[in-house]
């Protein structure tokens, strides 16, 4: 049984940075589960986040000891909710995780629909440059979710599949889209994963179109 830790987050400024929500604060009780998200989370920057598509992000809590390990001088930071998730659990990730899978979570079902992709913002709230590139070549990205059947939920119930509706796991989908040259078989597959939001079905239907895949510098460093 695989029993959330649940994080929200209100827009706060960064000194010499946009204003963001990433850092979320542990939140227990019964809890209200919108189309959208958490009732009382929020996100700053909507173009790139949040939506009906990325109204959760979940991170599994066990990738934490791999970064600890990593930057051991920066080892007591690496706890969530570092990365601004919603969710963490453990025995969950992207290796058992598949793109469409749903999930009961209290009186709610929702549904993985892509990787997290990490973004520059991480790169300052971790005070490690590069860390959002870092991160993606990993692979320990996490992923995110829709809210298919809106419900009140807590952290004393688990999190429960009940669909598995592709054959790609969040990791294949990390490395087709991260970590791979150019394919457009994979990337036909992945437009084939039932499930997979619309953001990242026109990122790989352009990929085809392009023959070439987007420049992803800005997101992972951002304006310079």
């Amino acid at each position: 049984m695989h029993y959330p830790n649940v994080y929200l987050g209100k827009i706060e400024p960064y000194e010499g940075h946009s204003p963001s929500a990433i850092n979320k604060r542990a939140a227990n009780g019964e809890l209200t589960l919108t189309a959208l998200g958490f009732e009382g989370d929020e996100q700053a920057e909507t173009r790139h986040h949040g939506g009906a598509d990325r109204a959760l992000c979940h991170y599994p809590r066990e990738h934490y000891a791999y970064w600890q390990a990593q930057y051991p001088e920066q080892a007591e930071q690496f706890v969530a909710p570092l990365f601004g998730e919603n969710i963490s659990t453990t025995g969950l990730n992207e290796e058992n995780v598949y793109i469409g899978d749903i999930f009961r979570w209290g009186k709610a079902l929702i549904q993985v629909t892509q990787p997290r992709s990490p973004c520059y913002k991480l790169n300052f709230h971790c005070d490690i440059g590069d860390f959002a590139r870092t991160m993606q070549n990993s692979g320990r990205c996490g992923w995110l979710y829709r809210v298919i059947s809106a419900g009140s939920v807590n952290s004393q119930q688990a999190l429960e599949l009940v669909s598995r509706n592709s054959y790609l796991s969040v990791a294949e989908a990390i490395s087709i889209a991260f970590n791979a040259p150019f394919d457009a078989e994979q990337y036909r597959r992945m437009l084939a994963a039932a499930g997979l939001s619309a953001s990242w079905s026109k990122n790989m239907q352009m990929r085809l179109l392009n023959r070439s895949i987007e420049d992803m510098e800005r997101r992972l460093v951002g304006t310079q």
